[in-house]
């Protein structure tokens, strides 16, 4: 009897597992760019199942939807040596990728910067909780909660931000300018230059459920 009972709360484990997991929607599928469009210079290619940057700065850009009120999830490696970032909050379809930095919002995905330049943070607008990037294989999560951005790095936060919270003044051209963002946006990915590769095995989305907390 016991045996039995342990069967069945496995396999109810199990379930709930499953369930979880199919939340989940990716949007990229392993085989090629289908429903992304890159701008700007250099290009993504796909490697093994794999998303790869190749020389920039461009931007590949999820031109299906916009995206707001989810979780974001992407599964990349080569931060520690290389440079790129996960766009979002696009408020319109971006013809060149400066438009992705100056109206939307970079997660930065680069873990040799300061704190306002580094994994996981609003590129120069806020300040790492944590540094929590590490070498191979990392999982960033990012939640658009309406008007607030919260970012964790291999489950550990780095950014919790909300439209109109204070932010450090644009110190250099390249950084972004300041201003409220959209709740909706589209969503894309960097590759910044020819030295910096970053691969990419998954990106993938779920419908917020409940307020972030």
């Amino acid at each position: 009897m016991k045996n039995v009972l342990l069967a069945i709360l496995l396999i109810g484990l199990l379930n709930i597992t499953a369930v979880a997991q199919e939340k989940w929607t990716p949007l990229f599928n392993g085989k090629n760019l289908k429903g992304w469009e890159h701008v700007g210079p250099g290009e993504m290619v796909i490697e093994d199942g794999l998303m790869r940057t190749k020389g920039g700065m461009g931007l590949l850009w999820y031109k299906k939807e916009k995206l707001g009120n989810c979780i974001i999830k992407v599964v990349y490696k080569g931060a520690d040596k290389s440079n790129a970032g996960l766009h979002i909050r696009i408020p319109e379809e971006p013809g060149n990728p400066w438009t992705a930095v100056h109206k939307g919002y970079e997660i930065q995905i680069d873990d040799t910067e300061d704190d306002y330049h580094v994994t996981g943070v609003i590129y120069s607008m806020t300040k790492a909780k944590a540094r929590p990037g590490k070498p191979g294989w990392n999982t960033m999560e990012v939640t658009l909660d309406g008007n607030r951005t919260i970012v964790h790095v291999n489950g550990v936060l780095v950014t919790d931000f909300t439209e109109g919270d204070e932010v450090p003044p644009q110190k250099e051209t390249w950084e972004p300018k300041r201003g409220p963002r959209p709740e909706l946006g589209y969503i894309g990915l960097q590759n910044h230059g020819e030295s910096d590769v970053v691969f990419f095995r998954e990106v993938s989305m779920r419908p917020l459920d409940e307020k972030a907390e």
